[in-house]
């Protein structure tokens, strides 16, 4: 969803990128539904993992609520956004979780 909102709001003036450490290989149904809500067609992306990303120093990444368990990835700035996996949670509480990371990715793209 991240990647997904950053599309949206960050047009061609940002190239995003999305990877878990444990991709399950599929994004989650409840994603791409929370994401049709607000027009967007998830079901496009892949799932991917770190590896399946270039290997170059990114000007910022974002990681959500790994805290020191995440893996490395070398950027200019990092932030640990501290979001929870929202993959169990009932739909209103994704929504929740879908519509705070537009709020962080808003907030960074104006900072940058």
């Amino acid at each position: 969803m991240a990647e997904a909102f950053a599309r949206i709001h960050g047009a061609d003036n940002i190239e995003p990128y999305s990877a878990g450490s444990r991709p399950s290989g599929r994004i989650n149904p409840k994603a791409i539904e929370a994401m049709r809500e607000v027009g967007y067609d998830l079901s496009k992306h892949q799932s991917k993992s770190l590896c399946e990303i270039p290997d170059i120093e990114y000007d910022f990444v974002a990681t959500m609520g790994c805290g020191d368990q995440c893996p490395f990835v070398r950027a200019k700035q990092r932030e640990d956004w501290n979001i929870p996996d929202p993959k169990e949670m009932p739909p209103d509480e994704f929504r929740k979780v879908r519509d705070l990371i537009e709020e962080k990715i808003v907030s960074l793209l104006r900072a940058l």
